[in-house]
């Protein structure tokens, strides 16, 4: 009794759970509805916006603080147009459930025309705040569309502007006197801040001193102690298995992460003294991003150009050029770092005066042509790696075969070395910012697709250390995942050649929104669930039939062709579901691909006819199962053994071990001959002749008792021997006899005549071959041969 008042307060409990959640979740799902944006703060916005891009007078830092707020004002209009969706779509059912509209309304109830005329008043009323948003996202995107171009115009200004000529020696002393006053100017904060704070400075000094000791220490002796630990750990241990190569890749990257560590060591360390002021802060930032960009370049160009050759080389040692390639890249960081740095100094107020156009274009000629040089010289060193070709080159398995050259390598090569002619000679004329853009911008590129080289070769190592197999490396997993990282890449490959951040995320934001379809907008988040959905509904698939397979259908006594059909119809039955509920999950509407796959249906029927008929003809054979995998089949003129039954093709592997394709419509529509289908008995016909006068009946026997003697012969029925009859040359007689195994085709027949011939050796019976007399017509005509007598004549009266 107890159990069932239990019963009852538990029902009681969950029927007032379920009655005090749904108002929550009602008022929940109100709460998630779209709110109307403000329009009124929405148009003074809009006007202040369109007044700036008017005048065209505001800072890119203003235009971009001004861009952000329409980007929010789009989002927000983007957000509404989904006000009242549900509603929308319920008055529209509605007014279809109606009918169509007639012409006139001759013929049609009042009382369906006023409840059309109310439905639709409803309608309109719904779609007002739609209407509104999508006028209004249209205006912010506009706006929004204006001010991209007006900012890049602005920078195509900047990056195509025609500065003084470095090469005038008239410039040079302004531009050493600028570099003197900078560093004169850093002098004189130290010391201004020296006399004003000694005692202080006194007070910390042992500890600014243990600072300024580690981070020396970390910047310029951490790099060489870590590459020198793992090039004598590389040289003590083999360099073939994968998780030996992965420790050793994470090892390496403390070469980076420690002279960083003690850059910022350094630098709180100076602080921490308040000496330095506005220069010296700018200076101290010059020099952080100088030791992050050294580490970072001695470590790429360490994994690019490797003092000991790993097992997979990114480029092929052969070409030589190692130590010098990795001395080109060191030097590239460095002057990229002093470019970035005088970019730096002068857009510092303080020394926007010192530094004029001028004098910057005279500072960063030098850097230029410098770094114009270093990438011609590592160009030409990229284009001998390409000409000797990868050296696990598949192709090239001998000395005799030429390894293929890398295309990839040998274009980004020969861009260097234009790059490092063109971006120099662009300075010299005066177009120093359109110069540095394209010698820096593609010392970056350079960088970027290095390091994504490196980090592909790592993810293989990772997959093959994972999946325990050395062959994994070129496995399909690893260059999806390489393929990723490249697309993951463009968005810094944009910013790399100028593009701002606003526009990676116009862009990201051009995407989300997706494409329209009919009634349906499908985005890339959708493409993401469908993927995902799918993935998981494979492999849950994947593994129900693995269950089955290796766990379930063996217990059965079902045979291997029906557990084979099994398995293959839920595969597809499995894929079928699991695309059919990504699709769902997604959100995608099919209904307005109908006319579109209506019409691919008529190319489907006339292109695809041989294909769809194989499918269907694979789906009977796996139903009907006439033959089965491990059947011994004929079709064709091809005979040998079923090895595997898809939806397309059949698998067959002949006596002499070669795979045949053979369409599954063939197996449908032509004659198979199973040998194996149902039991694997057959029989076989072994021909034997005697010589004429032996003793038939003792042949007879002797064969008989020869065929049963066989093991592979059946006894019930017994082997029988017949007489044929007489041939031209012997007596013919066959044994005819049912095998066991009809596998033995070939070795039972052999292994019989063996015996046939020792038991006619005992028993003195012939076997006779052919003879024939041979009659020549002319024995004169032959070499050596005496000529035939003539005949004598008769004489006379005889």
């Amino acid at each position: 009794m107890k159990y069932v008042l239990l019963a009852i307060l538990l029902a009681c409990g969950v029927a007032l759970g379920i009655s005090g959640a749904a108002p929550a979740q009602a008022q929940e799902q109100v709460l998630s509805q779209p709110t109307a944006p403000n329009y009124s703060v929405w148009e003074r916005d809009a006007r202040r916006a369109e007044d700036v891009l008017d005048t065209a007078l505001a800072s890119n830092e203003g235009l971009d603080v001004l861009r952000t707020q329409l980007a929010e004002w789009r989002e927000a209009f983007l957000a509404a147009q989904d006000i009242n969706r549900q509603r929308i779509a319920t008055l529209r059912g509605q007014i279809e459930a109606l009918g169509p509209k007639p012409e006139g309304d001759a013929g049609v109830p009042s009382e369906i025309s006023d409840r059309r005329a109310a439905l639709e008043q409803q309608l309109n009323e719904a779609l007002a705040p739609v209407r509104a948003a999508e006028e209004a996202y249209t205006r912010a995107n506009g706006l929004i569309s204006q001010l991209d171009t007006l900012v890049r115009e602005r920078q195509a200004a900047q990056v195509l502007r025609l500065d003084p000529t470095p090469l005038n020696p008239v410039l040079w002393p302004d531009a050493v006197s600028a570099v003197g006053m900078v560093g004169e100017a850093a002098i004189g904060e130290v010391r201004n801040n020296y006399v004003s704070r000694s005692g202080a400075l006194r007070q910390g000094v042992v500890w600014t001193i243990v600072l300024l000791v580690v981070g020396f220490v970390l910047v310029f002796r951490s790099g060489a102690w870590i590459e020198r630990a793992v090039l004598a750990w590389r040289q003590s241990r083999p360099d073939g298995k994968a998780a030996f190569r992965v420790a050793a890749f994470v090892a390496s990257i403390f070469g980076v992460i420690l002279p960083v560590a003690g850059m910022l060591t350094l630098i709180y360390a100076i602080e921490s003294t308040e000496l330095t002021a506005i220069v010296g802060d700018k200076l101290l930032s010059i020099l952080a991003v100088l030791v992050t960009a050294l580490a970072a370049a001695r470590w790429l160009s360490t994994q690019l150009f490797p003092k000991l050759t790993p097992a997979y080389p990114i480029l092929s040692p052969e070409a030589g050029g190692q130590g010098e390639g990795r001395f080109y890249a060191i030097m590239l960081a460095v002057l990229l770092s002093l470019h970035l740095g005088l970019g730096a100094l002068s857009e510092t107020e303080f020394l926007k005066q010192l530094l004029t156009r001028p004098v910057q274009s005279v500072l960063s000629f030098p850097i230029i042509a410098a770094a114009g040089l270093m990438l011609f010289r590592l160009g030409q060193i990229l284009i001998k790696a390409a000409r000797v070709g990868p050296a696990d080159d598949p192709d090239a398995a001998d000395e005799q075969t030429p390894r293929r050259p890398n295309l990839v390598i040998k274009t980004f090569g020969r861009a260097a070395a234009l790059v490092g002619v063109a971006g120099p000679v662009l300075a010299a004329v005066g177009y120093v910012s359109a110069g540095g853009q394209l010698v820096f911008s593609s010392v970056l590129t350079l960088a970027l697709f290095a390091l994504l080289a490196v980090l592909q070769r790592f993810v293989r190592d990772i997959y093959a250390m994972v999946m325990g197999d050395e062959a994994k490396v070129n496995a399909l997993i690893p260059v999806l995942i390489g393929f990723a990282l490249v697309l993951l890449s463009l968005p810094i490959l944009a910013l790399i050649w100028g593009a701002r951040s606003a526009d990676i995320s116009e862009t990201w934001a051009t995407v989300s929104a997706g494409f329209q379809i009919g009634e349906s907008r499908i985005s890339p988040t959708d493409f993401l669930t469908f993927a995902l959905v799918f993935a998981i509904g494979y492999m849950l698939t994947r593994l129900v039939q693995n269950t089955l397979k290796t766990q379930v259908l063996p217990k059965t006594k079902m045979d291997i062709g029906g557990r084979n059909a099994i398995v293959s119809g839920l595969g597809y039955v499995g894929i079928f579901l699991a695309a059919l509920m990504a699709i769902t999950t997604a959100g995608i509407d099919l209904s307005s691909l109908a006319i579109v796959a209506g019409a691919l249906s008529v190319g489907i029927g006339f292109g695809l006819q041989t294909i769809v008929s194989n499918f269907v003809s694979g789906i009977i054979l796996l139903v009907e199962r006439p033959i089965s995998e491990g059947d011994w089949i004929e079709v064709g003129g091809t005979m040998g053994v079923v090895r595997n039954i898809s939806v397309r093709a059949t698998r067959i592997e002949t006596f002499d071990r070669r795979d045949v394709i053979v369409p599954n419509a063939d197996l449908i529509s032509t004659s198979v001959t199973n040998w194996t289908k149902g039991n694997l008995t057959g029989r076989i016909i072994v021909p034997v002749g005697v010589a004429y006068g032996t003793d038939t009946r003792l042949v007879e026997r002797v064969l008989r008792e020869i065929a049963e003697a066989h093991p592979q012969v059946i006894i019930k029925p017994p082997p029988n021997v017949f007489f044929i009859g007489f041939g031209a040359d012997s007596m013919d007689f066959e044994i005819r006899a049912i095998l066991r195994d009809v596998n033995y085709v070939m070795q039972a027949p052999s292994e019989i005549n063996h015996q046939i011939a020792k038991r006619f050796a005992e028993e003195g019976i012939e076997i006779p071959f052919a003879q024939r007399d041979v009659w020549l017509r002319n024995p004169e005509s032959l070499p050596g041969a005496k000529p035939a007598p003539k005949p004598r004549k008769a004489k006379d009266g005889a």
